[in-house]
């Protein structure tokens, strides 16, 4: 998404200053972002995007990947409900 946004403001033909004054950016800041120094908030991502005319479409070929205790959101949640995986004791009741 970065390289996108670069790339379009770059294209538009407009100055990186009025781009940031348009967008309420600060110049430094979008100055930053060009130069592949520092990254930008989503809000100014969103605002950039719109002076622009660009927005964020799903990939039809695209496949989320399959959910795994490791790629939750909530891992240790995950954890918690996974079942156990240590044997129960010996003599303990079955559940």
């Amino acid at each position: 998404m970065t390289d996108v946004l670069r790339t379009a403001i770059a294209a538009s033909g407009v100055s990186q200053y009025r781009v940031a004054h348009a967008t309420g950016i600060l110049a430094t800041s979008l100055g930053r972002f060009m130069r592949g120094e520092t990254s930008l908030r989503l809000d100014k991502a969103d605002a950039l995007a719109a002076y622009l005319g660009l927005r964020l479409v799903a990939d039809p070929d695209a496949r989320p990947p399959e959910p795994t205790p490791e790629n939750l959101a909530r891992p240790m949640l995950a954890k918690r409900n996974a079942a156990p995986t240590r044997p129960p004791r010996a003599g303990a009741p079955p559940k």
